[in-house]
C-alpha cells in the first residue's frame, strides 16, 4: 500500500485480491475437515456437549457459509480474477513458488522427498491454471464447473509453499545458537506432515480441474 512503486503497490494489490476467496474458502472448507476429525478423535463423546468439540465443528461449519459460500468464492477466484486477466496474477505467483525449488535441493537429501512432491504439486496448478485460462471465454460453464476443485488446488499448494518456506528458515535457524529448538524441530515436522499429506491432493484436483468439467455438466437440471 505504501511501496513507492506504483507497479510494485499494483501487483502487490493483484496478488492480495487473488488470494482473498482463496483464504475464505479454502481456509474454511480445511477448518470444518480439522473440527470435524476433533469430534472423530473423541469417538462418542465428541458429539455430545461435554467435550465441546460439537461446538468447534458447528462453529467451523458456517464459515464456509458466512465468509460467502465457497462456490461464490470460488466463482470469483476463476472470474473476476484469474480468468478476467488471463491468469496473468496466478501465472507470477506460481513463478515466484518455483524460486524456493532451489533452495530445497540446496537443503540436502533430507529435504528431497519435500522438493519433489513440492515441484509436482506446482506443476499442477500450473497446468490447471493454464487448463482454466484457456476455457475460461470459450466454455466459461466447462470453468464454472470445476472452479470449486480450482480454489482448493490452489489454497492446497499456496499451503505448501507457505509450509515450505518454513520449513526452509527453520533448517537455516537451527545451526545458530540460541535458538528455540523445540520449536524450530515442530515447523519442520509440521512442514513434512503437509507435504507427505496433504500436499499430494493437488495431483488429483488438477484432474479434476482439467478433465472433471464434462461430467458435471452432463447431468440433466432435472436430475436434481
Amino acid at each position: 500500500k505504501h511501496h513507492p512503486d506504483a507497479g510494485e503497490r499494483a501487483s502487490q494489490q493483484a496478488r492480495l485480491d487473488l488470494l482473498t476467496p482463496v483464504v475464505k474458502g479454502w481456509s474454511t472448507e480445511l477448518a470444518v475437515e480439522i473440527a470435524s476429525l476433533g469430534v472423530q478423535v473423541h469417538g462418542g463423546m465428541g458429539f455430545v456437549e461435554e467435550t465441546g468439540a460439537a461446538q468447534y465443528f458447528r462453529d467451523a461449519r458456517i464459515t464456509t457459509i458466512y465468509e460467502g459460500t465457497t462456490g461464490i468464492q470460488a466463482n470469483d477466484l476463476i472470474g473476476r480474477k484469474v480468468g478476467a486477466e488471463k491468469g496473468a496474477t496466478a501465472l507470477a505467483m506460481i513463478a515466484d513458488m518455483r524460486e524456493l525449488d532451489a533452495q530445497l535441493k540446496r537443503a540436502g537429501d533430507g529435504f528431497s522427498v519435500m522438493q519433489a512432491a513440492y515441484v509436482l504439486a506446482v506443476d499442477s496448478l500450473e497446468s490447471a491454471t493454464h487448463w482454466l485460462v484457456g476455457h475460461y471465454r470459450q466454455a466459461p460453464e466447462a470453468a464454472a464447473a470445476v472452479a470449486v476443485p480450482y480454489l482448493k488446488l490452489l489454497g492446497t499448494v499456496a499451503g505448501g509453499w507457505m509450509m515450505a518456506r518454513a520449513a526452509m528458515i527453520a533448517h537455516e535457524r537451527l545451526s545458530e545458537a540460541g535458538v528455540d529448538r523445540e520449536f524450530l524441530e515442530a515447523k519442520l515436522a509440521t512442514a513434512r506432515f503437509y507435504v507427505e499429506h496433504l500436499l499430494p491432493q493437488a495431483g488429483a484436483l488438477a484432474q479434476t480441474v482439467t478433465q472433471g468439467a464434462a461430467s458435471t455438466l452432463a447431468l440433466d437440471p432435472a436430475a436434481f
